[in-house]
């Protein structure tokens, strides 16, 4: 398999694909619209606040919790906001999109004769309702969440519970994610090669990253 980025991944040194879900195979901007504007709106109205109030509130708490499970957690939200948050992802699924050629690249990796596993940080409830959406599912050999394991990507012992299940060989093992702090994880933990991903969000600009081979898309590691 053949690459276009200009520091290509060495597929013939790759037995096993790690993927990443939101930000790397669907569009970041529909996590980004329901934390940052319609989860404050719905707050203001159910808890009959101002919403510039219920912004603020919620920054400071996901300020607390980002890089932990808790903050990938729909259940630990739930009972936080008092508000059933997966009824409110349902509400605007119609917001759900696929990154460019994502289905394509899936398939050519299929084709390739490597093992294609999701991993996300995604709670099990918003990976289903993704699923459903999207149906990417059918892609994959296996899909985990890492709520499965206890453990959010970022820690670096997820990559060895994971591996545990998997029995992957982490220098044979690619992994491609827009989490620069999930990325520096697998690197610690030994995973062989890693790719970052400029470009999450589709209406968003390409971020800016250092020390890692990066794509602006999974598009651009699909071959010719």
């Amino acid at each position: 398999m053949e690459v276009t980025n200009t520091k290509p991944v060495y597929w013939q040194n790759v037995d096993v694909v790690l993927l990443d879900m939101d930000g790397t195979l669907l569009d970041l901007g529909f996590d980004n619209y329901f934390w940052r504007a319609f989860v404050p709106e719905r707050y203001s109205q159910h808890h009959g606040v101002s919403v510039d109030e219920a912004r603020a509130r919620l920054a400071g708490w996901y300020l607390e919790r980002q890089g932990t499970l808790q903050w990938y957690c729909l259940d630990y939200w739930r009972d936080r906001l008092e508000m059933d948050v997966v009824a409110m992802k349902r509400e605007i699924r119609h917001r759900i999109r696929i990154l460019p050629n994502v289905p394509r690249f899936l398939e050519s990796v299929r084709r390739a004769g490597k093992r294609l596993v999701l991993v996300t940080n995604a709670h099990r409830d918003s990976l289903l309702v993704k699923m459903e959406c999207t149906e990417l599912q059918v892609h994959f050999d296996a899909v985990y969440s890492s709520h499965d394991f206890g453990l959010p990507k970022e820690d670096t012992d997820f990559w060895l519970r994971l591996q545990e299940v998997e029995g992957f060989v982490a220098p044979r093992t690619l992994l491609v994610d827009d989490s620069v702090p999930v990325l520096e994880s697998a690197r610690r933990f030994g995973i062989g090669q890693l790719v970052a991903i400029r470009r999450p969000e589709l209406d968003g600009p390409a971020r800016q990253i250092e020390g890692f081979d990066q794509v602006d898309g999974v598009s651009e590691l699909i071959e010719p």
